[in-house]
C-alpha cells in the first residue's frame, strides 16, 4: 500500500511541474519585522552578472526562472489563468490565494495533498479579475492548489511551516480585488529577464518607504526572508563573545552586524609593519593601548584577511562571521540612504557617494545638520583615524576608515577597497588604497 501511494505521488508531482519550463529555480520571498510575519509591497530583482532586472508585485511573490531563457513564460501574454503564489508562504495558520481569471467563466479549484489525494474543491461562475481565496491547510507540509478556467490548468505548492497550527483544512473565497493590473504587471516586468547558472542577483524588497536586500548566487529554488528590522540587537544574539572581549550586535534590515569595531590581537608600535607570524597584531592609535579599547584595532589588510586573497572570508573576525566585501557595503549604504536605494549606480562610483548614509551610520560625535538625528541606524561608526603608510597615526576625530575584504580592481591588485565617514559630511566615500595602511575593521554574520 505505501509503495502505491509514493507510486501516486510521484506521478501527482510529475503532473504539476510537466507545465513548468525545465530546468527551473522557483525563488519565494517573504518578509519579517524582527520576528513578526509582514507584507511585502514589491520585490525588485537585479542581475549583477548580466544586467537587467525585474519587480515583482504582490500579491506575486514568486519568480520562477529558466536556467536557459530566463523567466518561465507560461501564460506571459496575460490570455490564460494565473495563479498568485499564497501570501505568507509558508502557512503558519491560514494564507491568502489569488487567481487572475481573463474572462468570466466556471473556475474550479482543488487541493491535493503530498500523497495526490484530493482533499477539497471548489467551483463556482468568477467574473473577470483576481479573486481571493482564504486556506487553512490543518497540518501536513506540503500542499498543491490547482485552478482551471476552460483549457488553462495552473497549480502552485504551498508549504506549511514548523509551526503550522493544527486544525480543520478549509478553502472560503474572500472577493473579487479592484486592482486587476496585477497580471500585466507581474509579467511584462518579467520578460526578458536573463539569467544563467552562477549569476549574482541582488533581491530588494519594499515594504512603505523602507527597503531591505539580499545578494546570492542561486542554485538551487529557495525561500529568502527580507528583515525590516533595524536598530536593534539581532534577534536571538544581543551579544557575542570573542577572545575575551563582549560584543554587542545590531540588526540592520536583513544584515547583522557588530555594533563595534574590531579589538583583537597584540598590540606592534605603528612603525613597525605587520607580518604572517602566526600571532594576530593590531595598531592601537598614537600606539595607546586604551586607544584600541575605545575605537578598536587598526589592521593592514593582509593581517586582517589572515594572509587570504579572496574575499567573504573570516579573516580575524569570530566564526561565523566575516569581513563584509564590497558589495555588502553598498547594501548596507543603499539600505540607511534617504535618497538613493539599494543598486542604484551611485554606488558603484569611487569617492563620496549618497545622500545621508555617512549621517546615519555614525555615532553622535559627528557634525550633522540641525535637526538630523546622528546614528539613526545604531551602526555607531567612531571616528577613529588610522594607521598612515609611514607608521604615524592620522585623523582621528575627523574620519573613520574601514576596510572591505575586496581587493582593488584590476591592476591594483595591491590595493584594497575601504570606506571613510568625516565628521562634516553626510556621505560615504569608496575608495581603494594600498594595504598597508592600518584600518579599522567591522564584522558581519554569515
Amino acid at each position: 500500500m505505501k509503495k502505491t501511494a509514493f507510486v501516486i505521488a510521484l506521478l501527482f508531482l510529475c503532473v504539476v511541474t510537466s507545465t513548468a519550463q525545465k530546468p527551473s529555480l522557483e525563488l519565494t520571498f517573504t518578509a519579517i519585522d524582527s520576528a513578526t510575519h509582514i507584507q511585502l509591497d514589491s520585490i525588485k530583482v537585479m542581475n549583477r552578472s548580466q544586467g537587467g532586472d525585474t519587480v515583482l508585485y504582490y500579491p506575486d511573490t514568486v519568480l520562477v526562472l529558466d536556467y536557459i531563457t530566463g523567466v518561465d513564460e507560461v501564460n506571459s501574454n496575460g490570455d490564460g489563468l494565473r495563479i498568485y503564489q499564497n501570501y505568507p508562504n509558508p502557512v503558519i495558520e491560514s494564507t491568502t490565494i489569488s487567481i487572475y481569471v481573463p474572462e468570466k467563466g466556471l473556475v474550479r479549484c482543488m487541493i491535493n495533498d503530498i500523497m495526490g489525494r484530493v482533499v477539497h474543491q471548489y467551483e463556482e461562475v468568477l467574473e473577470s479579475g483576481v479573486h481571493s481565496f482564504s486556506y487553512s491547510p490543518g497540518g501536513g507540509e506540503m500542499s498543491f492548489f490547482t485552478a482551471q478556467w476552460k483549457d488553462s490548468r495552473e497549480t502552485i505548492k504551498i508549504l506549511q511551516s514548523n509551526i503550522t497550527k493544527s486544525g480543520s483544512l478549509s478553502l472560503s473565497y474572500i472577493g473579487m480585488d479592484d486592482a486587476p493590473e496585477y497580471e500585466i504587471k507581474a509579467f511584462a516586468a518579467k520578460e526578458g529577464f536573463p539569467f544563467e547558472l552562477g549569476d549574482k542577483l541582488y533581491y530588494i524588497g519594499y515594504v512603505d518607504t523602507l527597503e531591505g536586500g539580499l545578494i546570492d548566487v542561486p542554485e538551487i529554488s529557495k525561500i529568502y526572508t527580507f528583515q525590516f528590522a533595524y536598530n536593534i540587537p539581532c534577534p536571538g544574539m544581543p551579544t557575542i563573545t570573542y577572545e575575551g572581549q563582549v560584543y554587542h550586535t545590531v540588526q540592520i534590515f536583513s544584515q547583522c552586524w557588530l555594533k563595534e569595531n574590531l579589538n583583537v590581537g597584540t598590540m606592534i608600535p605603528g612603525l613597525e609593519e605587520m607580518s604572517d607570524n602566526g600571532i594576530i597584531e593590531k595598531y592601537c592609535y598614537n600606539d595607546v593601548e586604551d586607544s584600541c579599547v575605545k575605537y578598536g584595532g587598526l589592521y593592514q589588510w593582509n593581517e586582517m584577511m589572515l594572509y587570504k586573497q579572496y574575499p567573504n572570508i573570516s579573516g580575524i573576525c569570530p566564526p561565523d562571521w566575516h569581513i563584509p566585501t564590497d558589495e555588502e557595503w553598498k547594501f548596507l549604504e543603499g539600505m540607511v540612504d534617504s535618497q538613493y536605494g539599494v543598486g542604484e549606480i551611485v554606488w558603484d562610483s569611487l569617492h563620496c557617494r549618497g545622500f545621508d548614509a555617512g549621517n546615519n551610520l555614525k555615532e553622535k560625535e559627528a557634525i550633522v545638520p540641525s535637526g538630523w538625528t546622528p546614528n539613526k541606524f545604531g551602526f555607531s561608526m567612531l571616528l577613529c583615524g588610522e594607521r598612515s603608510l609611514k607608521g604615524s597615526f592620522v585623523r582621528i576625530h575627523n574620519s573613520s576608515e574601514t576596510y572591505t575584504s575586496t581587493r582593488g580592481p584590476d591592476g591594483y591588485s595591491l590595493n584594497a577597497y575601504f570606506r571613510s565617514m568625516y565628521k562634516i559630511l553626510g556621505c560615504s566615500e569608496r575608495m581603494y588604497s594600498s594595504k598597508q595602511y592600518g584600518k579599522s575593521v567591522r564584522c558581519i554574520k554569515d
